[in-house]
């Protein structure tokens, strides 16, 4: 594969990308660029479809191809279980996500840390909500951009570099989120998803064939890699250390806000049950197909120097013809960047309508507007700042990131299902846990032989429940909450059973 074949792709890839991100600008309203909810959610009419490619494709970034393909090679079956266990999470889609898009519609919520906000009546609640996923999520924007970095760098054995792959990532995610906010992020994201899921398939099957078959491919492992296949394995997974890694994955869905964001977005319940049923169907061909990517790389190249080096390596060898293996190359790149695009959106929301807002009470929603659109670049230059630091394996960046974020999900949870819950439960949880879990990881990562993964919920559940029950709810607001819930899904339960009714009459 050479270096010119790579960025002519890259050329290629961003005129239709560009072109597609145009055309979803001209398809939406004039409210779309100039209000915040037109701008971070797409006036909340996006489809089922859309949505679950967008969402496959904002979600499965860097961290699967580069970074789970590198996890399966350092630690081997671990790598699938950690993985089912995020796949699992996802199902608390369908337990909060209709009643995330009943009070986003009730009450107008641009953001999750805007509706904690007012659930819990407190200003102070939202603006440490969205200052430690500011801090959580600049990190694992990082991921990103690396992974961007190694996978160009690895491709090209060195010609093209680790910090070019990051800039270029970096001018790419900027320029997306400019022509049309989330409108153009999702439709880009929709064509991202599709090549890579299609891609990345059919060359996984090339290169287990190139390896003489699956039989031959796990031969090989069972004899010179047996570590792989058995759990503990090659020493990388132990229970403390797989529990640590998947306890905050499994919060994924809920705790990272640019994911929680998106139940704001679907026109309908109907099109948010499309959502997950497209993501679920995606997600577990993706995931099969980057352990398998990993298992591939083991058994071919078992010396390499990075785990996060494995998915490179196939691409550039002589398993993948140039074609196909730069195609899948662009669809891990557009997937990394989709993700970037999203973290940037959701933190330059949050910042502008939870902590400027609040800070200056009255502003106006044009000029919140304003202060998100100028938020997105710097968020993503101090991601690119932390990326050339070129710290860890891209997966275990990635869980540390969602250990600190689990500090918002015991709030979250009793925002909908305790009426007990108080603003100080809330304000103490998220800023305590956030500070225990960045002095776990600055001093070493354990505490009693246990990470910071594990400690997060504890600590976030045991603050949050403690301070809420020797502190007061604020009682009109929280009423006013549940019976948001009760009316919105009671209205559509009760639309859908006429339409039922009205078609069995007909």
């Amino acid at each position: 594969m050479t270096e010119s074949l790579i960025w002519w792709s890259i050329a290629i890839y961003l005129l239709i990308a560009i072109g597609i991100a145009i055309m979803s600008r001209q398809g939406a309203s004039d409210d779309a660029s100039k209000s915040m909810s037109g701008y971070f959610l797409g006036n909340r009419q996006m489809n089922g479809f859309v949505s679950a490619l967008s969402y496959s494709a904002t979600t499965y970034s860097a961290f699967m191809m580069v970074g789970l393909a590198g996890l399966t090679y350092a630690g081997g079956v671990g790598a699938l279980g950690f993985e089912i266990i995020y796949f699992a999470g996802v199902s608390l889609v369908a337990i909060f996500g209709p009643k995330f898009w009943a009070v986003g519609k009730k009450f107008g919520f641009v953001t999750p840390s805007e509706m904690l906000g007012h659930r819990y009546n407190s200003k102070h609640v939202a603006m440490a909500i969205s200052i430690a996923s500011c801090i959580f999520l600049i990190p694992y924007s990082a991921v990103q951009l690396a992974g961007v970095g190694y996978l160009l760098q690895g491709i090209t054995d060195g010609a093209i570099t680790f910090t070019t792959g990051v800039v270029l990532a970096t001018v790419i995610a900027i320029f997306f989120s400019y022509i049309a906010g989330i409108r153009s992020v999702m439709w880009t994201d929709s064509l991202q998803a599709i090549m890579m899921i299609v891609a990345s398939t059919l060359v996984a099957f090339l290169v287990i064939q190139g390896l003489g078959g699956f039989g031959a491919l796990f031969d090989t492992l069972a004899t010179e890699h047996p570590q792989s296949l058995t759990v503990p394995g090659s020493g990388l997974f132990s229970f403390v250390t797989f529990l640590g890694l998947t306890i905050p994955w499994f919060f994924f869905s809920l705790s990272n806000p640019q994911v929680s964001q998106r139940l704001f977005m679907p026109s309908s319940l109907r099109s948010m049950r499309h959502m997950l049923i497209g993501f679920l169907v995606f997600g577990f061909i993706y995931t099969m197909v980057s352990v398998l990517w990993g298992f591939s790389a083991l058994a071919a190249f078992p010396s390499l120097e990075r785990a996060d080096l494995a998915t490179p390596t196939l691409l550039a060898s002589e398993f993948v013809p140039p074609v196909l293996g730069v195609i899948v190359m662009i669809g891990i790149m557009a997937a990394a960047v989709s993700t970037i695009d999203s973290i940037m959106l959701t933190l330059a929301s949050m910042v502008s309508r939870d902590v400027y807002a609040n800070v200056k009470p009255n502003v106006s929603e044009k000029r919140q507007l304003l202060v998100g659109k100028f938020v997105v670049p710097v968020i993503a230059l101090m991601a690119l700042a932390f990326a050339e630091l070129q710290l860890d394996l891209i997966a275990v960046l990635s869980v540390a990131a969602s250990s600190g974020l689990v500090a918002m999900v015991p709030a979250l949870i009793g925002a909908f299902y305790w009426k007990r819950g108080t603003a100080a439960g809330a304000l103490v949880s998220v800023v305590g846990t956030s500070a225990f879990v960045l002095l776990m990881y600055a001093t070493g990562n354990s505490l009693l032989g246990l990470p910071a993964g594990v400690w997060g919920i504890v600590v976030a559940s045991v603050l949050f429940v403690g301070v809420s029950l020797v502190t007061k709810p604020h009682q009109a607001t929280t009423d006013a909450f549940f019976t948001a819930i009760a009316e919105e899904l009671g209205k559509k339960r009760r639309s859908s059973t006429d339409q039922v009714s009205k078609e069995a009459a007909a």
